[in-house]
């Protein structure tokens, strides 16, 4: 189901898919080749949730935010996640079962594991790879490798592709309504500014393209 709310109303790009048994609510922005499974509850009824292209929010996931929030290229929610974060970087994934808090910041190429827990206003530094209880950035002592980060992007890219077989089977739920042009790329909120700057992204090999349903 997808509603809008207090003025606000979902953009959804028309390669994305969001299914029938999710619920999207209020201004929430989903850009290119992403997906939203069942069960999932997107609510933004107060400030903007914004999620770019190749994004897959897996099933009975919450996302509610305070700030306006940004969510980068190839970003995974496994199962059950719970994410009231800010800001989630380009290429990170969130393991199931994992709680990221209220106004907290994952830098790119990050992963936090499953079950794993970070706290209120964190500012998770790039390329950090998360176990257990976050309160500050000094807990984070291990990063992410190379085959993490082909991991991250092939998980993205997977649910990519796996959306599109589910919209051509008529499993969507989007309204034509909610529905933007072709050429239409969500962008980030003017207000979510990056903390991390100079970080030298490492290249990722891009996998089998995802092709559009006919």
């Amino acid at each position: 189901m997808i509603r809008s709310f207090g003025g606000m109303s979902p953009k959804i790009h028309p390669t994305a898919f969001v299914s029938e048994a999710a619920y999207v609510v209020g201004g929430v922005e989903i850009g290119p080749y992403s997906s939203v499974w069942p069960g999932t509850i997107i609510r933004a009824n107060n400030r903007r949730i914004v999620i770019g292209s190749y994004v897959d929010i897996q099933d009975n996931c919450m996302v509610h935010t305070d700030s306006d929030a940004w969510y980068g290229d190839y970003v995974t929610l496994g199962h059950h996640v719970i994410c009231h974060a800010k800001t989630v970087e380009t290429h990170v994934l969130i393991g199931n079962g994992a709680t990221v808090n209220g106004d907290a910041e994952i830098g790119e190429f990050s992963i936090v594991a499953s079950g794993a827990i970070v706290l209120e206003r964190v500012q998770v530094p790039p390329g950090s790879f998360i176990t257990g209880f976050v309160g500050k950035p000094e807990d984070i002592v291990r990063k992410t490798e190379e085959r993490h980060h082909r991991q991250i992007r092939g998980v993205a890219e997977g649910y990519s592709r796996n959306g599109q077989r589910f919209k051509e089977e008529g499993l969507g739920d989007v309204p034509k309504e909610f529905l933007m042009p072709e050429d239409w790329v969500p962008t980030r909120p003017e207000s979510n500014v990056p903390h991390y700057q100079g970080f030298v992204r490492p290249e990722v090999p891009e996998g089998r393209p995802v092709r559009q349903p006919s």
